[in-house]
């Protein structure tokens, strides 16, 4: 099998360590099956889509909507190397997967605004599945709806031009997306299980995601709920994408 790439943009290695696991178990794949790219010490370098199967994009502690004066150097190139990687991408519909940063680098891309408005505190959000999810392969047997933890600065306010949204939440409109026949994103994190999320917590308790003071209710929120179904999107992505 040609091997998975995973693009991954965190800077805490105990952060960037425990999402390549997460999708190494939930996606079935063994290290030299997927991959990674630590893009915010490294740079993209020159890729042929010949030699893989598919490209994830993991999530960030990067904000993208915030101004660009605001930016640090490396936020910078790593946004200017993603949107040249997606010029490649989705003119070729190649099989992407974008999870959290991922689905906000795809949706800005393609014209979406990214803002607050539609902001998640870190937590277990309902996502409904949409007519066209429940006819889509990567949400194949999925009930109506399901539970997944989310936690992010900022979402799409609208779905982008073309594309077909196939999963939504309450406080958020825009929770999963397809462009073209193979190019996803989720606004949720498909990755993470509850040891997952309590691990983010703790590494991000001063990134602004939540008043490190409450941090003790935070992990409460969420430490007692089971996630399960979510990461069989990894599992179906792979599925559909392996290639010899």
């Amino acid at each position: 099998m040609k091997p998975f790439l995973l693009v991954a943009t965190r800077p805490e290695d105990a952060a960037a360590d425990s999402e390549y696991e997460a999708f190494l178990r939930y996606g079935g794949l063994t290290e030299d099956q997927l991959v990674r790219i630590r893009l915010e010490s490294t740079p993209l370098p020159p890729l042929d889509l010949d030699d893989w199967s598919g490209i994830m994009l993991g999530g960030s502690p990067f904000t993208s909507s915030i101004p660009e004066e605001h930016k640090s150097d490396t936020q910078l190139r790593v946004e200017h190397e993603l949107g040249r990687l997606l010029e490649v991408l989705i003119p070729a519909d190649y099989p992407f997967l974008g999870a959290c940063y991922g689905v906000g680098t795809l949706a800005r891309h393609l014209g979406a605004t990214l803002d607050g408005t539609y902001s998640e505190p870190i937590s277990a959000a309902t996502i409904e599945v949409t007519a066209e999810g429940a006819a889509d392969p990567l949400l194949e047997g999925f009930p109506d709806s399901f539970q997944a933890f989310v936690g992010h600065k900022e979402a799409a306010s609208h779905l982008p031009d073309g594309a077909v949204l196939l999963a939504r939440g309450e406080a958020c409109p825009v929770q999963m997306f397809r462009v073209r026949t193979n190019l996803y994103g989720t606004q949720f994190h498909p990755e993470l299980d509850v040891h997952g999320i309590l691990e983010r917590i703790r590494i991000y308790r001063d990134a602004g995601y939540f008043d490190p003071a409450e941090q003790a209710q935070v992990e409460a929120s969420v430490r007692d709920v089971e996630i399960t179904v979510p990461q069989r999107i990894l599992a179906n992505f792979v599925n559909r994408y392996a290639r010899d």
